[in-house]
């Protein structure tokens, strides 16, 4: 497969993957889209392993940390399709094709996405082997850290990288801890039906909204020290969605509707352009 008919595949999987995070990356400038379109299919292998439903815990701690140990010692394509070998028909394509995300991301970027991966992956592997019970705040501080705040590490490397835009990187942190936060609001009724809370010992669900608006405001700091419009563009349109998820939330409802999800993308192009 050439290069230009995998980042054309490697959009398709992103669509199919998060509608969320297709649209922003699909707003970026060709060379910004390639390398954080590569980096966020990497992860999104990662993390569909770890959600995965029907794999057993044990399964899914050695497939994580297996994965992990590849990527920080040689990774390659046959080594991780053998790794897969006794699971691949229950796991979804963006998992299956890590090696194709990983060749996908430019070569000056190539070990930075690799490293973050693997973190991830051992950090997963981690949570998997405690069940994801969450008992302190410094709990919930580590377990966003390694499925959301790492992200928002890793693309400040990549502005960095693009073109020498410098962030806090505690606030990019925040940042992605303010989005995982609203996603756990979101799910907290699903998550609870699988035996899983996030919520440490004391907290109520009011509490969970407080540590997502303080994380939120982290990310609007963030924001201010980015200048270049193409990377602005990118980062408010998933800040301004989990705002405006959060406030439905507190409304009682589930989540956005399609028709405001649209104008909210249409009101942040306006304003960025």
């Amino acid at each position: 497969m050439n290069d230009a008919t995998l980042q054309k595949d490697a959009m398709r999987v992103l669509k199919a993957t998060s509608r969320t995070f297709y649209i922003p990356i699909k707003l970026l400038n060709p060379t910004l889209r390639k390398t954080v379109g590569s980096a966020y299919l990497c992860l999104r292998a990662i993390d569909e392993i770890e959600d995965h439903e029907q794999l057993d815990p044990v399964k899914k701690t050695a497939l994580l940390r297996a994965t992990a140990e590849l990527l920080r010692n040689g990774f390659t394509e046959e080594a991780y399709a053998e790794l897969l070998k006794p699971v691949e028909g229950q796991l979804p394509e963006v998992t299956l094709r890590l090696a194709d995300w990983l060749s996908v991301c430019p070569p000056d970027l190539y070990e930075n996405v690799r490293n973050v991966t693997a973190i991830m992956a051992d950090g997963m592997a981690k949570w998997v082997e405690k069940d994801f019970q969450v008992e302190t705040k410094e709990d919930l501080d580590e377990y966003t850290y390694y499925v959301a705040g790492l992200v928002g590490v890793m693309l400040s490397d990549i502005w960095e990288q693009y073109d020498g835009t410098e962030t806090d990187r505690n606030l990019a942190i925040g940042y992605g801890r303010g989005l995982q936060a609203v996603n756990m609001l979101r799910n907290q009724d699903e998550d609870a039906e699988r035996g899983v809370q996030f919520l440490p010992e004391g907290w109520t669900r009011e509490d969970l909204f407080d540590y997502a608006r303080e994380n939120l405001a982290m990310a609007d700091e963030y924001m201010k020290s980015i200048q270049t419009k193409n990377i602005t563009l990118f980062c408010k349109i998933p800040l301004a969605l989990a705002k405006k998820t959060l406030s439905a939330l507190e409304k009682g409802e589930e989540k956005m509707k399609r028709n405001e999800v649209n104008e909210t993308v249409d009101e942040i192009l306006k304003e960025t352009t």
